[in-house]
Parts: structure tokens; C-alpha cells; sequence
């Protein structure tokens, strides 16, 4: 696939896995995310997802389209993690994340699920974060 038939399928599409590694160990979970430009935009609470992230910030992310044993397309971008602050000189970064994801009525999913219970705190931990698209590849099978 061409790079332009790669990202037309990125925008397209809302669900990715997102492959990532600390100290030699991969990890792999499914993100939902938005599209813009160079970026992707995601969000997620804490966890072992963010930790890999901030350690390693270079990652990969697989968009698939499935809809046959024979008909298939698939992109894989590799990327750079970038936690967008929730501070006041940032907060338009957090914004224009929120933004777009919302456009989406399940943004929130599966960033804010949990396999278990969170504690009940004052302010919510939720993380928006960007991942820059360094390099696009795409295959495609049509039989």
C-alpha cells in the first residue's frame, strides 16, 4: 500500500493495537484513538500501558481491516509516545485530544477500562497522550 492508501486507512479507522517494550519485555494492548495530521491521539488511565510508554516512548501501532480469510488490509505505523500535560500552558493539547476523540460516542473505551477496580481518588487519573506517526508500512491481500 501506498503511504496516502495507509493513512486514508488510519483516518478511517478507531481501534489499533498499540505494541510497546520495557527492559526487553513487548506488550501488547488495544487502543482506541483519533486521527490528525502526523498524530494520534488516545487516552488511558494508569497502568502497565503508560509505564512501558514513559520508559520507551518509541512504539508501533497495527490498524487491520478484516473481512476475509483472503481479504484484508493492515497498517502498521511506527511511533513516539508523548504524554500531553494537564497543566494550564498545555491544557489546549488535552482539549484538542478530548475534541477529537469525542467525536467518537465510545472514546473513552478500552483506555478506561480496568481489569480491576481503581481506588476512588479526588481527581480523575485518566492520561491523554499523542502518538507521532514516524513511518507507515501497509499490506493488502484482495483474492
Amino acid at each position: 500500500m501506498t503511504h496516502s492508501e495507509c493513512i486514508a486507512m488510519v483516518a478511517k479507522y478507531h481501534l489499533a493495537r498499540l505494541a510497546c517494550a520495557k527492559d526487553n519485555v513487548p506488550y501488547v494492548v488495544p487502543i482506541h484513538y483519533a486521527h490528525s495530521g502526523i498524530h494520534l491521539y488516545a487516552f488511558s488511565m494508569p497502568g502497565k500501558k503508560l509505564d512501558f510508554l514513559r520508559a520507551n516512548p518509541r512504539a508501533c501501532v497495527l490498524v487491520e481491516a478484516l473481512e476475509g480469510k483472503h481479504r484484508w488490509k493492515s497498517v502498521v505505523l511506527d511511533v513516539v509516545f508523548h504524554e500531553l500535560e494537564n497543566t494550564a500552558e498545555r491544557d489546549s493539547e488535552c482539549l484538542k485530544a478530548w475534541s477529537l476523540l469525542s467525536d467518537d460516542v465510545d472514546w473513552w473505551e478500552p483506555g478506561a477500562l480496568k481489569p480491576k477496580p481503581l481506588a476512588t481518588v479526588a481527581v480523575s487519573p485518566h492520561v491523554f497522550f499523542d502518538l507521532a506517526i514516524i513511518e507507515t508500512s501497509g499490506r493488502e491481500a484482495t483474492a
